[in-house]
């Protein structure tokens, strides 16, 4: 089957998607101001490149109402650009020196990302610190975003990634998840850093919270 481009209206509700992890269509149609008839046909043109299915949830005596979410392929059109190769290296080394090499090789790749970004994001205060690395985080194709929380007691964040540059690895090799958490401790040391969402677990992004000591 061959997929078209999608417009820029089915590539926000695809953005959105995967920001939000679902929506109905009437939610789409508020969000994106446009009419329902509009907003289904998008959809449906969408679900026909696979690109999107949906769930029915019952409420009511009413119809049955569809949650729409991406698909795998839907995913995979966000950036991944590591995965192929990386996937493919990782699995011939293992072959070729074993899985506890590969295991050491990762996490001497996690130390020297995080003294990459620890450079980049450099010293000032923790706001501008974390905003810093959720830039450096989108660059590399997470869909990062920083969510403040309120809290009197101290400075708290959540970092929200809607997109795993390296989902294929991180679903083979686990461990790179626990080595990007330590690597976040790195780079904010006067932070403690607890993961909140793991799309591993099924979850529709990763999340961390950021807390000041």
């Amino acid at each position: 089957m061959t997929t078209t481009q999608p417009t820029s209206t089915k590539q926000d509700i695809l953005q959105h998607l995967l920001k939000k992890g679902q929506a109905t269509a009437h939610q789409l149609a508020d969000r994106f101001e446009i009419s329902p008839q509009a907003t289904r046909r998008h959809l449906k043109d969408l679900e026909t490149e696979g690109l999107i299915e949906y769930r029915s949830v019952q409420n009511g005596m009413g119809r049955p109402q569809h949650i729409y979410y991406l698909s795998r392929q839907g995913r995979s059109q966000f950036p991944n650009n590591y995965d192929e190769f990386a996937l493919s290296f990782l699995d011939t080394l293992a072959q070729t020196v074993g899985e506890k090499q590969v295991k050491e090789v990762l996490r001497k790749q996690w130390e020297r990302k995080a003294e990459d970004y620890t450079k980049q994001v450099g010293n000032g205060l923790l706001l501008e610190r974390v905003t810093r690395l959720v830039e450096l985080r989108r660059s590399e194709g997470y869909m990062a975003e920083l969510l403040p929380i309120e809290d009197n007691q101290c400075e708290k964040y959540i970092l929200a990634e809607h997109n795993c540059a390296i989902s294929g690895v991180a679903e083979s090799y686990p461990s790179v998840c626990g080595h990007e958490l330590e690597m976040f401790s790195v780079v904010l040391p006067d932070c403690t850093i607890e993961r909140t969402h793991w799309m591993n677990h099924g979850e529709h992004r990763c999340g961390y919270l950021i807390k000041a000591k």
